[in-house]
């Protein structure tokens, strides 16, 4: 994948940055746009992404593959596998995959968010923006962010790197993630439900307003999540239709 890293300073968003580019016509496959702060950074479901200046990382890649385009829910586990990795491999300890686009500690801390977007999607011209924001050198957060739950950063889990290295290790490791998941869709939601720790106990499905219980049995792309339900009975849902997914 060629790399076209595209500076902004501080923007509104770099996946708005991204698209703009898009609309525009001079976006490439693998250009990355990268700000110190965003004044309108967002997450998932539309929450602010607080993203101050001061050495974090605020990145969204564009991705444009061939037709017929990559699986929607692949796509984002695979960016959520190829965050964690670059992570680790800046230094990080091991890290957890929290459904569906959270990097978290072993705490439970969120360390770093995902968020895969793409808009009027055409089958034969198929788009993509992933963003990622990274939290590196902060100490303290947002009262309103901690509430919610744990926030950390690299340096508070005794890591010293900078965002390029970050932005490196993490390019490095998404190209290959998202290699497996057209070569091997299969491996990767492997590897996703073992990072996701999902294998270790019975979870908890939101699907729209219904709670559902049950074990594990498989994950994947094409069928959907399996469950083994508390009357021994298989129950598969949609990945479009999980809403949530935790451990109970």
């Amino acid at each position: 994948m060629d790399r076209r890293v595209i500076r902004h300073g501080v923007t509104d968003s770099t996946s708005e940055r991204a698209f703009a580019a898009l609309a525009e016509g001079s976006a490439s496959h693998g250009d990355v746009h990268l700000a110190t702060a965003q004044t309108r950074g967002r997450g998932r479901l539309g929450r602010e992404w607080s993203s101050p200046e001061g050495g974090d990382l605020y990145a969204s890649l564009v991705l444009l593959p061939p037709p017929p385009g990559y699986d929607p829910v692949g796509l984002t586990m695979a960016v959520g596998l190829g965050v964690l990795r670059g992570l680790e491999s800046a230094g990080g300890e091991e890290l957890t995959l929290k459904w569906p686009n959270d990097v978290v500690d072993a705490a439970g801390a969120k360390l770093a968010g995902v968020l895969v977007e793409s808009r009027g999607l055409q089958p034969d011209a198929p788009h993509y923006v992933a963003g990622f924001g990274v939290n590196i050198t902060r100490t303290e957060f947002p009262a309103e962010l901690t509430a919610e739950r744990p926030v950390t950063s690299l340096r508070l889990l005794g890591v010293t790197a900078d965002a390029e290295r970050v932005l490196e290790e993490i390019l490095s490791e998404l190209e290959a993630a998202l290699t497996q998941l057209i070569a091997n869709p299969s491996a990767l939601c492997s590897a996703f439900v073992r990072r996701a720790g999902l294998f270790n106990g019975p979870l908890e499905v939101q699907r729209g307003r219904e709670l559902c219980r049950g074990r594990l049995l498989e994950l994947d792309l094409e069928v959907g999540l399996t469950l083994e339900t508390a009357e021994g009975a298989a129950l598969t849902i949609p990945l479009e239709h999980v809403s949530a997914l935790r451990q109970v």
